[in-house]
């Protein structure tokens, strides 16, 4: 072992740099693990819930508002965030500890992310790799969906629970946007110059999407039962204005911008045309 370290830093690569890592975002923890180096995440966000293992690691608060004396007691080689207050980042920049900013945003950014976080643990190969298997999955949904009907969909992603008031549904700007075209579907929002827009029940009852996606009230996705589900669908039902086919979704799947995209996009085709699950 003794010699494999030597060798190693002989090559040049720092030993430490990549031992102990925090992530502040579930999409960074998903993607340290989908790059094999779950076993050296030592803190993540409160939202992180995939894998299983990622669930039982030390919390760190949520990445809007993240526990900066919690991540400094972990005495992390890095911390990998993806928007942090400026007075939280110069706190850990001043405790010593090595900070990596990434972005996520539309499918291709999100694909970029990836690569970034795996150089930033020395696996840019890995990263590549990576970024590509899920690029090429995502054009094999896409194909497969290319001589199917396009269908009207909207996605609610925000909406005042048990009401169809306050709600929020997918744009333009929203990788998800991309994976319901993938998918075969047409978002009827997607020519909003907002990401995510505020929308009213009239605009639904004047654009008349096929497909009701909504997850609206069930963003934190652990625990929701199938009984949620059912009552969210009653309430597209009882308005009998609205003709299209609601389906409630819960699901980390839909709001987590990494590896999982893949897993998305097919669900979204399932759902869209129909598909019973497998």
């Amino acid at each position: 072992m003794k010699r494999l370290l030597a060798a190693i830093a002989l090559c040049g690569v720092p030993l430490l740099a990549q031992q102990r890592i925090v992530s502040t975002a579930p999409a960074i923890t998903e993607t340290l693990y989908a790059l094999g180096v779950g076993a050296r995440v030592v803190g993540v966000s409160t939202y992180c819930h995939f894998p299983a293992e990622a669930a039982t690691k030390p919390k760190i608060g949520t990445y809007l508002q993240p526990n900066v004396e919690a991540i400094i007691r972990l005495k992390p080689d890095l911390v990998i965030i993806e928007r942090l207050a400026p007075q939280a980042l110069e706190k850990l920049k001043a405790a010593g500890l090595r900070v990596r900013r990434i972005d996520t945003g539309n499918v291709a950014t999100n694909l970029r992310m990836i690569e970034d976080i795996a150089t930033a643990v020395q696996l840019p190969e890995a990263g590549l790799a990576l970024s590509k298997r899920i690029a090429t999955q995502l054009a094999a949904v896409e194909a497969s969906t290319a001589s199917r009907k396009k269908l009207r969909v909207t996605f609610i992603v925000g909406r005042t629970p048990g009401r169809l008031e306050g709600i929020i549904a997918v744009g333009k700007g929203s990788y998800l946007n991309e994976l319901i075209q993938k998918a075969g579907g047409t978002n009827i929002f997607a020519d909003s110059p907002i990401t995510y827009p505020k929308i009213s029940l009239e605009s639904l009852v004047r654009l008349q999407p096929d497909v009701i996606l909504d997850m609206g009230d069930m963003a934190e996705t652990v625990g929701v039962t199938d009984a949620h589900k059912r009552s969210v669908e009653a309430l597209w039902r009882a308005r009998n204005e609205i003709k299209g086919r609601a389906q409630a979704v819960a699901s980390d799947i839909f709001v987590v911008p990494g590896p999982r995209m893949v897993d998305a996009a097919r669900e979204f085709r399932r759902i869209i045309h129909g598909e019973p699950p497998k």
